[in-house]
């Protein structure tokens, strides 16, 4: 068989495993979306039918045999032969894993999902726990399948960064951390600034509208994607021209609603610029999770809680609530949007304070995974943990350890991309500003076209054909730094806490 017609039956091959898994997807978009309660017991099912299903194709010894095939083959084209190198790497990875087990871990999932939302209704960590704690078995149970070298957490982070490890992780948090403190010792000894226009009633309708214009404005395309309401705000997506975001709304509270937006809406650019030619394929699909949150902290840091955006921006949301923000100034909102204060939820939090969230989480996960700590052990130690990191007391399972949805869908591995995303968005927005001088005056006006052509260039275009760091040195010509995000972040808030 020609090279191109044994690549052509690849490619049919994983575009079949794609449908399956995006199926899937949508099942389980629908279930937190619109899914009637009576429905639970039957989606799950349906969802681990089809999870089991696609684990069987894409482990079939016919596909490993045409990987195995491509792989030996010299005269591929460069993007043919990326896209069978990492599909023989998917596939070894995939083939440890039994079908059973993940049926069995779909089944899981689920029961932990709608466990979660009970126990977040009802304030109440113990609903969740048993079913946490079988969870957490399970994925202990993969990482010894999957193999790891030195800790069982880094086969579980491999899944949403390649080659990221608690080594490294340590290492950027063990740097990160002293800046940040310095950073917020700072901010502590100056006068704090006033936010609290944010904490007034703001209708729902007005704000669900606005969330929608937020979005159109970012280049969200409508006609590719949709956004709804969910417990906790997500993006998922079934293929580049089918991009669904959701968000959740508290009529005391306009930050909680915009800034979701704003960072779901980095994540569905992302997913709307990916090739859709390589639908299928690894090329087809985002680079990591740690670059992945780069596009949603970019837009909702970096930019969405920027000066020049909102010099744009201010004007409209005026308009919008009048009696809320009349007396207001652009600068007096730019100043408020960016005040620093421990908090109790992760998702609301400042962009200084923010890493602590994520550092606890890691520190707990890591704990679960090697056995120091059970699950029963959860809600004690993030009280502590965050007494220590944040000087603020937890009062309530809700604002505490349930508060994410994570663990409920047994991402284990995936919260340390969350400050990682933010030290590369920082890097990746000096950059931007490097190649482009025009471009805060360009968002000041409203104009996003640089900005999104630099984005498709850089970052969408190439799919998965980079790993993290190589992707990084190729669009900013550094690998990661973190002396961007602490240059960023003390450069910002020293203006913002001047008196």
């Amino acid at each position: 068989m020609t090279s191109d017609a044994l690549y052509h039956s690849y490619r049919a091959k994983m575009q079949k495993i794609a449908d399956v898994k995006y199926a899937s997807a949508v099942l389980q978009w629908d279930q937190e979306t619109y899914l009637p309660s009576a429905g639970n017991e039957r989606r799950g099912r349906q969802i681990a039918t089809l999870n089991e299903l696609a684990h069987q194709l894409f482990t079939e010894q016919g596909l490993g045999d045409v990987l195995l095939e491509l792989n030996s083959r010299e005269d591929l084209m460069p993007e043919a032969k990326r896209n069978a190198a990492l599909s023989l790497e998917d596939y070894h990875r995939n083939k440890k894993l039994t079908s059973d087990f993940v049926r069995r871990m779909s089944e899981v999932v689920n029961t932990a999902y709608h466990a979660w939302a009970k126990a977040r209704q009802e304030n109440a960590f113990t609903v969740f726990q048993p079913s946490l704690a079988e969870l957490i078995a399970l994925k202990k149970q993969e990482a010894d399948m999957l193999g790891y070298e030195q800790h069982p957490y880094n086969a579980l982070m491999n899944d949403y960064d390649r080659g990221l490890t608690v080594a490294t992780v340590d290492r950027v948090f063990e740097s990160l951390k002293p800046q940040l403190l310095e950073l917020l010792r700072y901010i502590n000894s100056k006068t704090q600034v006033d936010n609290h226009f944010l904490h007034q009633p703001f209708d729902k309708e007005a704000q669900w509208k606005y969330g929608l214009e937020i979005l159109k404005r970012m280049g969200f395309d409508f006609n590719a994607g949709r956004q709804d309401i969910s417990l906790h705000p997500f993006t998922t997506n079934f293929c580049s021209r089918d991009v669904r975001v959701t968000t959740r709304i508290d009529e005391n509270d306009l930050g909680n609603m915009t800034w979701s937006c704003l960072h779901e809406g980095g994540h569905a650019l992302y997913e709307q610029g990916l090739p859709d030619d390589q639908y299928g394929s690894p090329l087809g699909e985002y680079c990591s999770l740690s670059i992945h949150e780069s596009q949603s902290r970019l837009w909702e840091n970096c930019i969405g809680r920027g000066k020049p955006f909102w010099e744009y921006n201010f004007k409209h949301l005026k308009t919008l609530f009048p009696k809320q923000l009349n007396n207001l100034s652009a600068n007096q909102f730019y100043k408020g949007i960016n005040k620093v204060v421990p908090s109790l939820i992760r998702t609301e939090a400042d962009e200084v304070t923010y890493h602590f969230h994520v550092m606890i989480r890691y520190e707990i996960e890591k704990a679960l995974i090697d056995g120091s700590i059970q699950a029963v052990d959860i809600p004690a130690y993030w009280n502590e943990q965050y007494r220590i990191y944040l000087g603020v007391t937890v009062p309530d399972d809700k604002r505490g350890c349930l508060q994410d949805i994570h663990w409920s869908h047994g991402s284990f591995g995936y919260f340390a991309t969350y400050s990682l995303g933010s030290l590369y968005a920082a890097q990746l927005y000096a950059a931007i500003g490097r190649e482009n001088p025009s471009l805060e005056g360009e968002l000041a006006s409203g104009k996003n076209n640089s900005l999104h052509t630099w984005l498709k260039k850089n970052i969408y275009g190439h799919g998965r054909y980079f790993g993290s760091e190589e992707l990084c040195k190729l669009a900013t010509g550094e690998t990661l730094q973190s002396s961007y995000f602490i240059n960023y972040a003390t450069g910002k808030y020293q203006q913002i806490y001047s008196h």
